[in-house]
């Protein structure tokens, strides 16, 4: 089996501010492997925060070497041997990972959700995403998602409440809100959640910073919404130390190595009584495409990534009336543009 990289610039149609940055572009790499006349595609996006980047990637993807893969069926051993390559390297490790599932779905001839037995008829909604901005900008942004049945916004700045007043002047629509660890005390958190629970909010992205535990679950108990964890929860040992701080979780697969652990997630997280959130970063249709095969499994998907930026260099899972709706061909759905 042949694995080939090559880095790739997202273009975003508006700049995308959260609490703790801003951007216009995300780096990514686009990855092949290939096999029997087969090609698997996989996507790394890296947003800076996470700290990956092309060059971090490019080292890391010279460390695998798929030409001693026997079986690329087995995937149990394939793949946790890949991730103890080097620590740390999420995202890279995924493109890899989406990459080689996406190969042997192609090579079996079926979408990825039909193997898990899934049905692609339960897909959710996704919530389409506005970080933050002027009032002018949110309200355009609000018009711009016409389509979508939820709107999930990013807080955790001095101009939440405008936020807010800004989207409710466009829709009543149920909004959904990611403070990405932008409120820093546990009594400031409180009031905030009380103002939005009496907006039409649903729930509560990562209110705090993920150090403060004993503050989230403080929170969680007097908030009069759920509270869905992101950045405290990345990889698959991160899920049993949400059970009794988060009423949900937040998986995305830049951050916990692909499809692999994001399936094992959303089985644990289950099993917990936990809720289960789909997320995704700024990224083409090949990555979100691979997400969205895990969609039915989900309480909720934010799987916008690929409509936010101008240059999707696929053609994969799309967003009809609102819902995602997965291709119909082999592996992950894509076609390269």
């Amino acid at each position: 089996m042949k694995l080939r990289f090559r880095p790739y610039t997202l273009e975003l149609k508006h700049a995308f501010t959260i609490a703790t940055s801003s951007r216009t572009t995300t780096p990514a790499m686009l990855v092949e492997v290939e096999r029997d006349g087969v090609i698997g595609y996989g996507e790394a996006a890296m947003p800076p925060y996470l700290g990956e980047s092309q060059d971090s990637a490019s080292a890391f993807f010279r460390r695998v070497d798929l030409t001693r893969i026997e079986d690329p069926f087995n995937l149990e051993e394939i793949i946790p041997a890949i991730d103890a390559l080097a620590p740390g390297n999420t995202a890279a490790k995924a493109a890899v990972d989406i990459a080689l599932h996406d190969w042997v779905g192609r090579k079996i001839g079926a979408p990825l959700y039909r193997l898990w037995g899934l049905n692609a008829a339960k897909a959710p909604v996704t919530s389409f995403t506005i970080g933050i901005d002027t009032d002018e900008i949110v309200r355009q942004k609000t018009r711009e998602a016409a389509i979508y049945k939820i709107i999930k916004v990013k807080l955790g700045r001095d101009n939440d409440q405008a936020m807010i007043e800004a989207i409710r002047q466009e829709t009543d629509k149920p909004i959904t809100v990611d403070a990405n660890q932008g409120w820093k005390t546990r009594d400031e958190a409180l009031r905030r959640i009380e103002w939005l629970a009496a907006r039409g909010v649903v729930f509560i992205e990562q209110p705090m910073p993920k150090e403060q535990i004993d503050d989230t679950a403080w929170l969680r108990e007097r908030s009069p919404l759920p509270l869905i964890a992101d950045e405290s929860v990345q990889r698959l040992d991160d899920v049993l130390r949400a059970r009794g701080v988060f009423d949900g979780i937040n998986i995305k697969l830049m951050k916990c190595t692909g499809l692999r652990e994001a399936h094992k997630m959303i089985v644990l997280a289950r099993a917990l009584g936990l809720k289960v959130m789909l997320g995704c970063m700024t990224e083409t249709s090949c990555a979100i495409s691979a997400a969205a095969q895990l969609s039915p499994l989900v309480d909720w998907a934010d799987l916008d990534g690929a409509v936010l930026i101008g240059n999707d260099c696929f053609d994969g899972a799309t967003i009809v009336d609102g819902r995602i709706t997965l291709p119909d061909r082999p592996g992950i759905g894509v076609i390269p543009r």
